[in-house]
This record gives structure tokens, C-alpha cells and sequence, in this order.
């Protein structure tokens, strides 16, 4: 299963598929983008094995330069990316799929970015770390108990803990 309606939330059962879907993506990306993309990471609990997650593939696209990737924005348009407003800075961010059925977050950032920094960050240590991996389970499905129809506060909410991951994760290294 991959979509999700814009705004809600609901989390499902990790897939298997969801790796496939992700490689699939990229495969569609880098022919229509070209060399645009230095690389490609999966992120986001769809990247974590056994992770309940929204059923809406992240990925990381990087550029060298994000001033320079404004230039992909109308070749991802024609090919069904609606570019939406960043809220985190430091990325070009792009939804794909109707409103009511969003299949993929693409976010386009720089390498040297915090953004793409802490992404493959907290991936990694979710990754690494089992036991982080399923309190950090616990709290999406407690908060998507909670805030079914209100994706902003589940995911500002889930903020705390990821902040938390992360100063953990740099205090290991």
C-alpha cells in the first residue's frame, strides 16, 4: 500500500515493497532529471525495516548546488511533482500524487546541508539502534492515535524525540 490523503495520518505496518517502490522512483527520477541528482537516499520511516510508517515514500534528492536544482522545479511539475512551500529551509520540496492520495515527498537538498545531514542521521540511528527504533514506533502510533487529521501536530510532536535521537546519536560519534 503506498498513499496517503494530504493533512492525515495514518500509520501502516512496515512493506517490503516500499524499498522497491523507492528504487523505482529514483529509476524514474534520474531519467527525467538527468545528472541534476548527485545521489539519491531513502529516508523516512518507509527506509526502516519494521517501522510503521505513513504509506508515502521519502526521498532525498541531492544536488550540488540548491540555487542552481531551482531548475528542476518545471521538469519534476511535468512529470507530476507539485512543488509545496518548505517549511525546514535549506530544500526544494515536492509532493507527488492528487491531494488525496500523496504517493512521495522529494526533498532536493545540498549534501552540506543540516538538513540532509540529519536526515541520514537519524535514519542510521534508528537503523542501528532496535531498541530506539521501536520507542520511536511507539510514539508515531501514540501520536497518530491522537491527531488523526492533523499531520502538523504529529509530526511537531514527534519533534521532541527526534531532537533527543539525534543529540544521542552525535554524543555516540
Amino acid at each position: 500500500m503506498i498513499g496517503l490523503e494530504r493533512g492525515t495520518v495514518e500509520l501502516v505496518p512496515y512493506q517490503g515493497e516500499w524499498r522497491e517502490r523507492y528504487e523505482r522512483e529514483v529509476e524514474r527520477l534520474t531519467d527525467i532529471a538527468g545528472d541534476r541528482f548527485v545521489e539519491f537516499e531513502h529516508i523516512g520511516s518507509t527506509a526502516i525495516e519494521g517501522m510503521p510508517a505513513k504509506p508515502i515514500l521519502d526521498i532525498l534528492a541531492v544536488v550540488e548546488d540548491l540555487e542552481q536544482a531551482e531548475a528542476v522545479s518545471s521538469v519534476l511539475e511535468k512529470h507530476g511533482y507539485e512543488r509545496r512551500p518548505d517549511t525546514v529551509g535549506e530544500r526544494l520540496f515536492f509532493a507527488k500524487g492528487p491531494r488525496a492520495n500523496r504517493t512521495v515527498y522529494l526533498s532536493v537538498a545540498e549534501m552540506e546541508s543540516d538538513f540532509y545531514a540529519e536526515k541520514i542521521a537519524f535514519r542510521d540511528h534508528l537503523r542501528e539502534n532496535p531498541e530506539l527504533a521501536e520507542r520511536y514506533a511507539s510514539v508515531k502510533k501514540r501520536l497518530a492515535e491522537k491527531y488523526p487529521e492533523d499531520r502538523d501536530r504529529y509530526t511537531a510532536e514527534k519533534g521532541e524525540f527526534i531532537r533527543g535521537a539525534l543529540d544521542r546519536a552525535g554524543d555516540e560519534s
